[in-house]
């Protein structure tokens, strides 16, 4: 029997990968051939998804892309056997793009089958579980502390201070709530663990409860993500039938259920308090803040509230410990980050690396400069509400602090690349219109004054009163920054100063105006 792997991946899939799967079955099916395919996670390379991996005597061998018309060639090139043919790439895991990554969060993705729970376990899965029912919940916490975990969903608040809060606040129920509302642009690794490893995910939250007392955990799903909620209802039952979720986990007498809720499709869902109001069943909307959701959260009760990639580092940092993860990246920025490479770059996809490297690094290094052949003019790092890196930073190290430096934020990891055709004018149109259009209308500087800042924008671009106007939206802004309820407004004239202060020329400015 040879195993053969293609990915599952929505990526993948948007490419071909369920054609091309449907051929090899229907090619070794016509031949007799003896073939098993394994439906895996995407390695992060897409460029060359669809990929095939075979497994060979001496490893796996990769083919890619590979498209449905292409699998006869193959297989009578010798495709079982790991033989040569214009598709092949060779070991993925020694092309330099995937060897110089440091694999902690996604060392699974890829490798193995995502549903499959004996997969998981044979890949030093539910390790730090088992570590974590030995410990009292205030020493889980303290590993979690000590490895310098931060939010992974653009806050990158101290994940030890908000488990330490909850864990210490007195309730009878206590929750834990993932959010997995993945709306930036140009952000997909939440995706790529959900649809990849999604027990990774269930692990962490798993002892997240274990470590605050919490008994019942809620994902909070992107309703545009139909495969991941698959993949996560499949993984939930195969621990809940294995007894790695429920009640008496492990025989432990400890409890923890957990449930998929899907989004209704609103942006500003992915901020915490909003998240909770829909979760509730209410209208997603801000709410003030005191009180926390650490301390009033879901329904009332002590919450924790953590991204994917924050929860889905747990389990690692409970198997090898907190020191050893610590032990990754630099400053205040400890661990890995899943970087995602998105726009116009020849190699997209996803590279998890330690904090500390260059974005020029990651641009040219790995993704090997723009698709187009052109000179990258602007990055844009952290979503829709992320600043416009200018060429002149890009040798900024990726860590939280470096770019809070350079009035820019690394958020979740999303990095959109445009080369020298990009209009920036535009771009700071659109950040203002995103923010019209997903504002969620409580607070008056994010709903008027976006509103307000497209109006400002287009007369600047048209050529009206230049110089006040562009005085103006920056008093907007400022107005904004200070007075929203939430980062969808404070955030918003991150991307439109950048613009204006890096790219004045492509507003008919001749040098960036101060207010």
């Amino acid at each position: 029997m040879t195993r053969l792997f293609i990915s599952r991946d929505s990526t993948a899939l948007s490419l071909g990968a369920e054609q091309v799967a449907q051929a090899v079955q229907e090619h070794a099916a016509a031949e007799k051939l003896n073939v098993e395919i394994v439906r895996n996670g995407s390695r992060g390379l897409f460029w060359l998804e669809p990929l095939i991996e075979v497994e060979t005597n001496t490893g796996r061998v990769a083919y890619g892309p590979v498209q449905a018309s292409d699998i006869p060639g193959l297989f009578a090139a010798g495709l079982l056997s790991g033989a040569e043919h214009p598709l092949y790439v060779g070991d993925i895991e020694q092309l330099p793009y995937f060897k110089n990554q440091q694999r902690l969060t996604f060392a699974r993705v890829g490798l193995t089958d995502p549903v499959s729970l004996d997969d998981y376990l044979a890949h030093e899965g539910y390790r730090g579980l088992r570590n974590a029912l030995g410990l009292q919940p205030a020493d889980i916490v303290k590993q979690i502390t000590d490895s310098g975990l931060r939010g992974r969903g653009g806050a990158a608040f101290p994940t030890g201070i908000k488990w330490n809060t909850v864990l210490n606040a007195p309730s009878e129920q206590k929750y834990i709530v993932c959010n997995a509302d993945e709306g930036d642009s140009g952000t997909f690794s939440d995706r790529m663990i959900m649809e990849g490893d999604p027990f990774v995910l269930i692990e962490g939250m798993t002892i997240a409860g274990l470590a605050v007392g919490a008994t019942q955990g809620y994902i909070y799903l992107r309703v545009e993500y139909p495969h991941a909620q698959l993949a996560l209802n499949q993984a939930i039952a195969a621990a809940n039938a294995a007894g790695y979720l429920g009640e008496n986990i492990l025989n432990s007498g400890k409890t923890f259920h957990l449930e998929v809720r899907l989004g209704a499709g609103a942006y500003i869902c992915g901020e915490e308090t909003s998240l909770l109001e829909s979760l509730e069943g209410k209208r997603g909307m801000v709410r003030f803040k005191p009180p926390l959701p650490a301390i009033v959260g879901l329904f009332g009760k002590p919450t924790v509230v953590n991204n994917v990639i924050s929860l889905a580092s747990v389990p690692i940092i409970l198997d090898r410990g907190g020191e050893y993860y610590r032990d990754f990246g630099v400053g205040r920025s400890r661990g890995t980050l899943p970087l995602q490479l998105a726009g116009n770059i020849k190699h997209p996809g996803l590279f998890e690396a330690a904090f500390g490297m260059t974005l020029r690094e990651l641009l040219y290094d790995y993704g090997g400069g723009s698709a187009s052949g052109r000179p990258i003019r602007a990055v844009q790092v952290g979503g829709p509400l992320g600043a416009y890196v200018h060429e002149s930073q890009f040798d900024t190290p990726l860590d939280y602090e470096a770019f809070a430096a350079v009035s820019a934020v690394l958020g979740h990891g999303g990095v959109v690349v445009h080369d020298d055709t990009v209009d920036m004018a535009e771009m700071a149109r659109y950040a203002m219109e995103f923010c019209v259009e997903e504002s969620c209308g409580k607070c008056t500087p994010c709903r008027i004054g976006s509103t307000r800042g497209v109006e400002v924008i287009d007369r600047i671009v048209n050529g009206e009163r230049k110089q006040q106007n562009a005085e103006l939206l920056r008093d907007l802004c400022n107005t904004m920054t200070f007075g929203s309820l939430c980062a969808m407004g404070g955030m918003t004239p991150y991307p439109v100063l950048s613009a204006l202060n890096h790219f004045p020329e492509d507003f008919g400015l001749q040098t960036p105006v101060k207010a």
